[in-house]
């Protein structure tokens, strides 16, 4: 079966698609890699999106036009992969939608929002949808994140040691304890989302993000602000737990900002990257790794990367390219991963992962023009194989 995985993250940069061949072999879901594709988002889109993170009031006209517009600019990406990458055919189309909201109360996921109307998706590639994959796990108990610690664990629970799966998106989530009967997931805590917020309110919205590090690799660290940063209660809150721009925004940083008003931005930067590194290493280290797999946007920034290492000297940190599976394609890919075991009728959450009470079938499909891909059933497969 061939599925397209469409995935924006929560630093509003892009929509990234991947084309997969899946099929079953034994115990394990074979996944041919056939592509991948990136489109930033049209400049309306971000500036509504930033209008609409929180603190900010939200109405629902403006909820319904970024559904729209999110759902339109998928369906673009959509079509755009299933010519460019799957070679004019695909069977299946898995979008993430761009997430907005994640309700937290008292360490408990109440709710999660992804706008992207997937209608649009399937109106513009005549394929079937299968979208909104988090609700499932929230009503489950879970915290509806980190999903992709499925593919994490099934890629990765052959390797030797202690390995653990690192995502440096806006948010830092980590997979731990893979070889385990039980293994873990969570969001670490800010990864880009507080170095973005910093770049975009010091350029006055003209940048937003600090390429290749080189705002922080000019700055120098300051102790008190990083010492204040790390107070934040999320860090020492056990997992499983889930974050986001709800908590790490700009209203958050200025909270800080505004006790030391005289600190240079190359120097506010190169303390949230340190900041990004340090809460990394310490999730690391209380899991006793021996080796760190990194994806995402923040393997990208040379200066985040050499202060993880820095912090890290015992364990080897590599990035997914290095082990066969190109950082861009990951989180596509693992949403192509869920919609294809959706359409099976086999969970797609690791429920220890989650902290959900069950493992759970995730998503609602949207039909395209024709019936469903006829799909045989089996035992639900346990492995991931990359080819």
């Amino acid at each position: 079966m061939r599925v397209i995985g469409l995935m924006s993250g929560t630093s509003f940069d892009a929509i990234d698609a991947v084309a997969v061949d899946f099929d079953v072999v034994d115990d394990s879901v074979r996944a041919g890699l056939l592509g991948t594709l990136s489109m930033p988002y049209p400049e309306d889109i971000v500036t509504n999106l930033l209008a609409a993170q929180p603190p900010a009031p939200v109405t629902m006209a403006g909820v319904c036009s970024l559904d729209t517009r999110i759902g339109q600019a998928f369906a673009t990406v959509a079509a755009r992969a299933v010519d460019e990458l799957g070679g004019g055919a695909a069977d299946l189309v898995a979008s993430h939608g761009q997430t907005v909201f994640h309700w937290v109360e008292d360490a408990t996921v109440r709710g999660t929002l992804q706008l992207g109307q997937p209608a649009w998706i399937a109106e513009r590639t005549g394929l079937p949808v299968v979208s909104d994959f988090r609700p499932r796990d929230v009503a489950a108990h879970g915290q509806g994140a980190p999903l992709v610690s499925l593919l994490d664990v099934w890629w990765l629970r052959s390797r030797p040691g202690r390995p653990v799966a690192l995502n440096l998106g806006g948010i830092a989530n980590l997979t731990i304890d893979i070889n385990s009967e039980q293994p873990s997931a969570f969001d670490v805590g800010s990864a880009n989302a507080l170095v973005d917020a910093a770049v975009r309110y010091f350029s006055a919205g003209a940048r937003s993000c600090d390429t290749d590090g080189s705002a922080a690799a000019r700055g120098r660290l300051i102790p008190d602000l990083l010492a204040e940063l790390l107070a934040e209660g999320y860090y020492r809150r056990p997992p499983p737990k889930t974050t986001g721009k709800e908590l790490f925004n700009t209203t958050y940083l200025l909270g800080f900002l505004s006790r030391h008003p005289h600190i240079e931005p190359d120097d506010v930067l190169a303390t949230l990257t340190q900041l990004t590194a340090r809460t990394v290493a310490d999730a690391v280290t209380a899991a006793g790794a021996t080796e760190v797999i990194a994806s995402g946007g923040g393997t990208r920034n040379p200066t985040l990367m050499a202060a993880l290492r820095a912090a890290l000297p015992r364990v080897a940190v590599r990035t997914s390219d290095d082990c066969g599976l190109p950082s861009a394609a990951k989180e596509p890919l693992a949403f192509a991963l869920l919609g294809f075991l959706t359409l099976h009728g086999w969970p797609g959450t690791v429920a220890s992962c989650t902290g959900a009470d069950h493992p759970s079938v995730l998503g609602s499909i949207t039909p395209g023009r024709g019936p469903l891909p006829v799909v045989a059933s089996a035992p639900a497969p346990t492995r991931l194989r990359l080819e």
